[in-house]
C-alpha cells in the first residue's frame, strides 16, 4: 500500500501558469506547484488518519512570503521598502493586474484550499473505513478553520471570490463567484459547524498537537468575519465566549511576546509554529523572515545574517505613537536607523526625540543606514542573541503571530461601541486592559475613534488590520498621506490577476475589481 501523500507536480489545467517573477532570490523563478492525491491508500490503517492533519498544518505554516505583503501593505502603518516597484505602487493604490505577486498570492491561497479540501476528503475515507468518527470530525473542523482563514483574506483582497468544495483544480470552473458578504457569511457558518468539534482548551494546552487550532481559534475567526459583515452582535457573542473562558490573558512583556519567549504565549489565539529543534544543523522549519530583515546591521551575535529590507513602518505611525507618549509598543514595533531618527527629528514638532529612541535594540543589535529604508519592523525581528547557537539565518526559530487576545478585546470593544450589547466586559474595560499592558493611563470613555486608535497602536505592521479597519468604518481619509488618493469604490479591492482572468470565465464576467 501507499500512505496518503501529496505529490508536488507542475501546475496543470487551471493552475498551469508560468510566472514572470522579479526579485532578489533565484527561488522565485521556480514554477508554482499543484497537489494531487496518490492512489492506493489503505484506509483501514486508521492510525494514519492523523497524517492528513499533520499535512494540513504543514500547508498552513508554509505560507509563502509574498502573500503577507499582498495582504498587509496598504495601511498607513507600513510601506513596502525594497526593489519591488509594483508593490510600492500597490501601496500608493496604483494597481497592476499583471504584477506577479498578485497572481502568486492568489495561487498560494487557492493551492492551500484545494489541498485542504483533499485532506478532508481523505479523512472521510478513513472514517468510512472504521476510524474514530469523533476524531475525524475534529480533524475536519481544524481544517475548516484553516480554509476559512485563507478564504477571508482572498475576499479581503479581491472582494468576490470562488469557494471550491472539491480538491480538483477543475472545481474552480464549476463554482460561481461569491461576493464579499457571502464569503464572510460562509466563514461564520463554517465556524459554527467547527466549534463544537474542536478542543475546548487554550492552544498551548492541547496534548496532541500543542499550539494547534481550538474552538477559540474558530470563535476568533467567526468574530473577524462578523466584524466585516458589521454584525456587531455576532462579534460580541463570539468574543464574549473567548473572554469568559479565562483561558487567555495579555502577556505582560509586549517586547518578548513577538520573540522566542512569546512562543505559545497565553495571549496567542492563533500562531504559525516553526522550529530549528534546538540544534545547530539539520532540519529547520521557518517562515521567510528575511523579507523583513535588515540589509545592513551590526548584530550582537557575530555572523547573524542580513535580510531584504522590504517592510518599513511609516513616519506617520511613528509620529502617531510619539503623540500618545507610547514607548512600550513603539520600541517593540519600530526599529530605527540613524537616518530614520534624523528624519523624525527634522520635524520640529518631534525634536528633541526621547533619549530611548536609538538605532540599538535592548538586545544590543544595531541597525545601520541603508538606501531601501529608514525603519524596519520590530514585530518581525528576532534578536541575534536569541538565535540557536550555530544558526544564523534571520528570524530562525521564530513563530509568526496571527491572532492575539488583545485583538479579541479590541474587536469586542469595536462591536460594543458600534451598537452591540454585552452582559460581560464593557468596551471601556476592554480598551483599558490593552492600554494598561502598554503602560498607558486609562481613558474614561470610548468611542469608535478611541478603539480604532488603540488598534492602530496595538497592531501596527500586523496582517493589514489597520487598512481593513479604516475601510470598514469609512475612515479612509487616513490613507491619504504622502500624496496617496484612496477612492473606496475603486481601491478597496485589488484587480483580479491577469493570468486568472484569462482562464477563469467567472472573473472576466464579473464587474472589474480595483
Amino acid at each position: 500500500m501507499k500512505n496518503f501523500k501529496i505529490i508536488k507536480t507542475g501546475l496543470v489545467m487551471i493552475l498551469a501558469l508560468s510566472l514572470g517573477l522579479s526579485s532578489c532570490d533565484d527561488f522565485l523563478d521556480q514554477p508554482l506547484e499543484n497537489q494531487n492525491i496518490a492512489e492506493e491508500t489503505d484506509y483501514t490503517q486508521t492510525e494514519n488518519m492523523i497524517l492528513m492533519l499533520y499535512g494540513a498544518y504543514a500547508e498552513l505554516y508554509s505560507l509563502q512570503w509574498e502573500t503577507f505583503p499582498t495582504i498587509a501593505t496598504r495601511g498607513d502603518d507600513v510601506i513596502p521598502a525594497g526593489d519591488q516597484n509594483p508593490l510600492i505602487e500597490t501601496d500608493l493604490f496604483r494597481y497592476d493586474r499583471s504584477f506577479w505577486l498578485y497572481n502568486s498570492s492568489w495561487l498560494n491561497l487557492y493551492t492551500d484550499i484545494l489541498y485542504w479540501n483533499g485532506a478532508m476528503e481523505e479523512i472521510r475515507k478513513y472514517q468510512e473505513a472504521g476510524a474514530s468518527a469523533s476524531t475525524a470530525e475534529q480533524y475536519i473542523a481544524e481544517i475548516k478553520v484553516m480554509k476559512s482563514f485563507e478564504l477571508m483574506f482572498l475576499a479581503k483582497l479581491w472582494g468576490s471570490i470562488l469557494i471550491p468544495e472539491s480538491s480538483q483544480p477543475s472545481a474552480l470552473f464549476n463554482v460561481e463567484l461569491s461576493n464579499f458578504d457571502q464569503v464572510m457569511s460562509y466563514i461564520s457558518a463554517q465556524m459554527d459547524e467547527a466549534i463544537p468539534m474542536l478542543p475546548n482548551v487554550h492552544p498551548n494546552q492541547r496534548s496532541d498537537i500543542r499550539g494547534g487550532i481550538t474552538r477559540y481559534t474558530a470563535l476568533a475567526i467567526k468574530a473577524q468575519a462578523n466584524l466585516e459583515l458589521k454584525n456587531w452582535q455576532g462579534v460580541v457573542d463570539a468574543t464574549s465566549q473567548i473572554i469568559s473562558s479565562n483561558a487567555f490573558a495579555l502577556e505582560s512583556d509586549y517586547y518578548q511576546l513577538f520573540k522566542i519567549p512569546g512562543k505559545l504565549s497565553r495571549e496567542n489565539v492563533f500562531e504559525f509554529q516553526y522550529s530549528d529543534f534546538g540544534t545547530a544543523t539539520g532540519t529547520s522549519t521557518g517562515y521567510n523572515f528575511s523579507f523583513f530583515g535588515p540589509s545592513s546591521w551590526t548584530p550582537a551575535r557575530t555572523g547573524a545574517s542580513t535580510g531584504w529590507g522590504f517592510w518599513a513602518p511609516t513616519p506617520k505611525y511613528i509620529k502617531f505613537m510619539l503623540d500618545r507618549n507610547e514607548r512600550t509598543r513603539l520600541e517593540t514595533t519600530v526599529l530605527f536607523t540613524p537616518a530614520g531618527i534624523a528624519e523624525i527629528a527634522s520635524d520640529p514638532n518631534y525634536s528633541p526625540l526621547p533619549t530611548w529612541i536609538t538605532n540599538s535594540t535592548p538586545d544590543g543589535d544595531v541597525f545601520n543606514n541603508h538606501p531601501r529604508y529608514n525603519f524596519l519592523s520590530g514585530k518581525h525581528y528576532l534578536p541575534s542573541t536569541q538565535l540557536t547557537p550555530g544558526r544564523f539565518t534571520y528570524g530562525t526559530n521564530k513563530n509568526m503571530t496571527v491572532i492575539r487576545y488583545s485583538e479579541i478585546l479590541l474587536m469586542h470593544a469595536e462591536a460594543v461601541v458600534s451598537g452591540a450589547s454585552s452582559s460581560g466586559l464593557s468596551a471601556l474595560d476592554a480598551v483599558n486592559q490593552v492600554r494598561s499592558r502598554a503602560g498607558l493611563n486609562p481613558v474614561s470613555s470610548v468611542t469608535i475613534d478611541t478603539v480604532l486608535d488603540e488598534k492602530f497602536a496595538e497592531f501596527g505592521m500586523e496582517w493589514g488590520i489597520r487598512f481593513y479597519d479604516l475601510v470598514r468604518h469609512n475612515k479612509t481619509n487616513e490613507l491619504n498621506f504622502g500624496g496617496r488618493n484612496f477612492q473606496p469604490a475603486i481601491h478597496r479591492f485589488l484587480p483580479y490577476p491577469l493570468e486568472q482572468i484569462d482562464i477563469l470565465p467567472q472573473l472576466s464576467n464579473d464587474t472589474p475589481q480595483g
